[in-house]
């Protein structure tokens, strides 16, 4: 039970911190972001994402933080396996499942639900 506490305030906290971010400052959502996704990266290449997962569980993965860690897990992988060219494939291979998933699946929604445009 004491999981699913932590998952949700710790994934509430990220979402309300990045709510504060965009009231009070003049940060445009889309460099909020790439914050998040940058700030995720970081703590992976640090070595904390991983400490912190353990404790945060989903709410430490789900929000864009999780997803500059998948990339950076993939850049290291990719770069002792490869070398050198790792630092450009290793991104791209370890987020491409995620955004292939997303993708088909919002148009699968679209299909089943028709959007109508407002006016």
């Amino acid at each position: 039970m004491t999981d699913y506490l932590y998952a949700f305030l710790i994934g509430g906290g990220i979402c309300a911190l990045v709510q504060i971010l965009l009231e009070k400052t003049k940060l445009m959502p889309g460099r909020i972001m790439v914050l998040l996704v940058v700030t995720g990266a970081v703590i992976s290449f640090l070595g904390w994402y991983e400490p912190f997962l353990e404790i945060a569980g989903a709410g430490g993965s789900v929000p864009l933080l999780g997803f500059g860690h998948v990339l950076m897990k993939g850049v290291k992988e990719a770069v002792d396996e490869k070398g050198f060219i790792g630092l450009f494939t290793g991104g791209f291979k370890a987020g491409a499942v995620g955004s292939s998933a997303a993708l088909i699946f919002g148009y699968l929604a679209s299909l089943i639900f028709r959007p109508r445009m407002r006016k």
